[in-house]
């Protein structure tokens, strides 16, 4: 118990500015606001490390969206490259090689006027042989290996059958195929693939309303000829339709065939043979060497029947193989045709023999050159048409807003979302006895 001396000292202590009491406050408080600092520094750091990860990957998305945008495959600030897998060797080795000229000639011509925007384009080609076990490596070497853009102007049904999924997995413009097959053309269309030609069904129906019309055969008496495979399925389909159509059942159309990337036409040659006083035209889907040799031995047997066969065959290596062997080998062929006359007047067919020529290329400006260098113009067009800055999705854009547009065969052609065939105009010529072809009437 404090007595009153003690209150008036400290009382008296206060008054003379002599704070007895507050250095022990000074030292509390100084000790508290260490601790406290302490804390928050130990916080400061806790909150630095639990929140960094986030910061961090902040960061990340600033930096993602300041970069360059990724390159697109095959397109550098100089060049385009295009692929193209096809015979080079083999039975049908002069498909890919005529093709193969035909689209190079057309590049050739847009680069001679300055590229697509400043870009030069450049092909580059795989074989796969005509064989669809080929196909895949090939795709592979040329999408994956040489890291092309797009793939313009395959040859062959059977070995789209393996490059059209691949196509579309990769998203890669499949276009320009040497093909009529339907799986090509389905509706509606697979976003990746675009063809500038008809179909078969459309070349061997055109052929069958030739020979009922033009030649007067009796639909009944028309048979078909016919590659073991999706080729010629398709070619069959649509004389059979057309044929349902003239009153004929399928099942009553004769059908005779033969093995893919062969001319072992023995079996073919023997039914008709057997029903020579049934058939008085052929409609044929086949390559040149296995129509060749059936023309020729069937005349030699004594067989007058007329023939007809699709675009695919190489008219021109028809020609040279049935003219070789004789005048009369050559009478009574007719080929439906995807091109007009590569001789002609026709303004892609100038064009064409001049970029051959130019190229000095040696390649005849045939119908699949021809074909080639159509094909290559259009896709040129598309890739004009999407713009600088280019990629698949602008292409495929590009491709489906073309309208009416003239590429110099007397036929207009275009695309839309709900199209992806080009033309579906169909040629007539027929084979003479100097191994040229005329145009002719299909109505």
């Amino acid at each position: 118990m404090r007595d009153a001396g003690d209150v008036g000292d400290t009382e008296r202590g206060r008054r003379a500015g002599e704070p007895a009491t507050r250095p022990r406050r000074s030292i509390t408080a100084t000790v508290a606001l260490a601790a406290g600092a302490a804390v928050a520094l130990a916080i400061a750091l806790v909150a630095g490390v639990l929140l960094s990860p986030p910061a961090r990957k902040a960061d990340d998305v600033v930096e993602k969206r300041l970069a360059p945008a990724p390159a697109v495959r095959g397109v550098t600030a100089s060049e385009i490259l295009l692929g193209m897998a096809s015979a080079f060797t083999g039975a049908n080795r002069e498909l890919g090689r005529a093709m193969r000229a035909g689209v190079e000639a057309a590049l050739a011509e847009v680069n001679a006027a300055g590229g697509v925007h400043g870009r030069k384009l450049r092909l580059v080609v795989a074989d796969d042989g005509y064989e669809p076990s080929r196909t895949g490596p090939a795709m592979r070497e040329l999408v994956e290996k040489d890291q092309v853009f797009a793939i313009v102007g395959n040859v062959g049904t059977p070995t789209a059958a393996v490059s059209i999924p691949y196509c579309l997995e990769r998203k890669v413009v499949f276009f320009g195929a040497f093909t009529g097959g339907e799986l090509l053309r389905k509706q509606p269309p697979d976003r990746y693939v675009f063809n500038y030609r008809p179909s078969y069904a459309e070349e061997t129906s055109a052929a069958v309303r030739w020979l009922v019309k033009v030649r007067r055969v009796a639909p009944s008496r028309i048979a078909v000829f016919s590659q073991d495979d999706g080729f010629g399925e398709s070619g069959y389909r649509g004389a059979a339709a057309e044929l349902e159509r003239l009153g004929v059942r399928p099942a009553d159309v004769l059908r005779v065939g033969y093995r893919r990337n062969t001319a072992d036409v023995a079996g073919a040659l023997a039914t008709l043979r057997a029903r020579a006083r049934d058939v008085d035209a052929v409609v044929m889907a086949a390559t040149y060497k296995a129509a060749a040799a059936l023309v020729r031995e069937a005349r030699d047997a004594g067989l007058a029947f007329v023939s007809t066969n699709v675009s695919a065959v190489d008219a021109d290596a028809l020609a040279e193989d049935l003219v070789a062997s004789g005048d009369r080998y050559a009478r009574d062929v007719m080929v439906t045709q995807v091109v007009p006359l590569p001789n002609s007047r026709a303004p892609a067919a100038l064009r064409c023999r001049e970029a051959l020529h130019a190229r000095g290329a040696g390649a005849r400006p045939g119908f699949v050159a021809l074909e080639g260098f159509v094909v290559g113009s259009l896709l040129a067009e598309g890739l004009r048409r999407a713009g600088r800055d280019l990629d698949t999705e602008k292409l495929v854009e590009a491709l489906e807003g073309i309208r009416e547009l003239d590429v110099g065969t007397g036929a207009r052609v275009g695309f839309s979302r709900t199209e992806h065939q080009a033309s579906h105009e169909v040629w007539a010529t027929a084979l003479q006895p100097d191994g040229s072809f005329r145009q002719i009437d299909l109505e």
